[in-house]
């Protein structure tokens, strides 16, 4: 395995490992260690089909070409309106999110050191440094995410020996199997719960990039989309039973979404200014390199869209583009982390599950050839359902 397929991985890995990482113990304390473990295992599976359906359309459109050319060659305007539309509100919802996240655990960070300032400031300096990343190009982005992702892997590690001796895989299974509401409170949660882990397996807005960078070769692309998404889904688990395992689900679910209270908890359970330091360091490096990860691939889009030139005037006006809307949304609507992830789940759905399913159906009647997802139509018919499920969830929640 090459260092540019390794590259990749961890591009994929940690565009996923994010927001979600930090998001998913909140979204799933109330339904129960073992409902949530399950919950996991379904939607990974989803994505992970889905990510392979969008490999498949990419390859057989041309190498080289960005989800919005796809979309047109294979559904025409219309398919690229409803695509174009989706995307963008995907990822800049996705960069807002990781924005009130970061600037969120960035207050955090400075206060022990004397530093207080305002969630604006926060956001600001957050979007300026990070996002200043995202100018310099694909390639670099590689070596950064490969260090960064491969710090957050050691930091995950470090964490979840320290707190895993402190939870009983049994007590944990046997106290967490039960729920803290029922009826339908516990309908209600669920409801919130499936967009939240939906949108935390997100990684697809990477595949086009990605399949550029790997110069279209279909058993290397394969390789990086089912280990990059498989990830994710080891550290979920593995953080869902630190997490709730030692926390305890009510304590978890009482915080309301808060990151930072999150992350305060985790490190009051540590008996060691490192490990504190570890559990901090951890929580920051995962909302860096999933922003990295989203932002790449918003910076990619929005220059094809707009056909800038890879100058300095034209990456200028393309990073403005990309990061202006989504700051001012972080910088007047600072407490929506949890409901912001959410909703990215209805464009998510849009883009990696209806218009893939209807792109793959046009491009097999054809009779292409060349590489192709198994499952056939009862998979795509089972991607389907479950998406109308995940927009029925989200939908419920945004009406009451």
């Amino acid at each position: 395995m090459n260092l540019k397929t390794l590259g990749s991985i961890s591009i994929v890995a940690g565009t996923a490992i994010g927001g979600g990482m930090l998001a998913l113990p909140l979204a799933t304390a109330a339904l129960g260690m073992i409902p949530a473990l399950i919950l996991l295992v379904v939607i990974w599976a989803i994505s992970a089909y889905t990510s392979l359906l969008m490999l498949e359309i990419n390859l057989r459109c041309g190498v080289g070409d960005n989800v919005h050319a796809i979309t047109g060659k294979t559904l025409g305007k219309v398919g690229q309106v409803i695509q174009g539309g989706s995307f963008l509100s995907l990822l800049f919802a996705l960069t807002m999110v990781y924005l009130m996240g970061g600037s969120s655990l960035l207050e955090t960070r400075l206060q022990p050191i004397g530093i207080n300032m305002s969630n604006q400031v926060a956001v600001i300096l957050f979007t300026v440094f990070f996002g200043g990343l995202i100018a310099i190009g694909v390639k670099w982005i590689d070596k950064i995410s490969r260090i960064l992702f491969s710090a957050m892997v050691l930091l995950l590690v470090v964490v979840v020996s320290f707190l895993l001796p402190d939870v009983s895989l049994m007590t944990a299974l046997n106290n967490y199997s039960t729920t803290v509401a029922s009826g339908d409170a516990l309908q209600q949660l669920w409801l919130a719960a499936i967009p939240v882990v939906f949108t935390s397996f997100g990684f697809h807005v990477c595949i086009a990039t990605i399949v550029r960078y790997l110069d279209g070769d279909a058993v290397s692309l394969r390789k990086v989309l089912l280990i990059g998404s498989t990830i994710p889904l080891v550290c979920y688990i593995l953080w869902l039973l630190v997490t709730l395992g030692s926390l305890g689900g009510e304590a978890v679910h009482s915080f309301g979404g808060s990151l930072p209270k999150l992350v305060a908890a985790l490190q009051g359970l540590a008996q060691s200014s490192i490990i504190s330091q570890a559990i901090d360091i951890f929580a920051n490096l995962a909302l860096i390199t999933s922003f990295l990860g989203v932002t790449m691939s918003l910076f990619d889009y929005v220059a094809e869209l707009t056909r800038a030139k890879d100058d300095v005037a034209g990456r200028a006006k393309t990073w403005l583009i990309t990061f202006v809307p989504p700051l001012l949304c972080a910088l007047y609507y600072p407490d929506g982390f949890f409901k912001v992830l959410g909703f990215a789940a209805i464009p998510l759905v849009v883009m990696i599950i209806f218009l893939p399913i209807a792109m793959a159906l046009k491009q097999r009647a054809q009779q292409l050839g060349g590489y192709q997802v198994s499952g056939g139509t009862f998979a795509l018919a089972i991607a389907g359902l479950s998406g109308a499920l995940i927009v029925f969830a989200q939908l419920m929640v945004a009406l009451g």
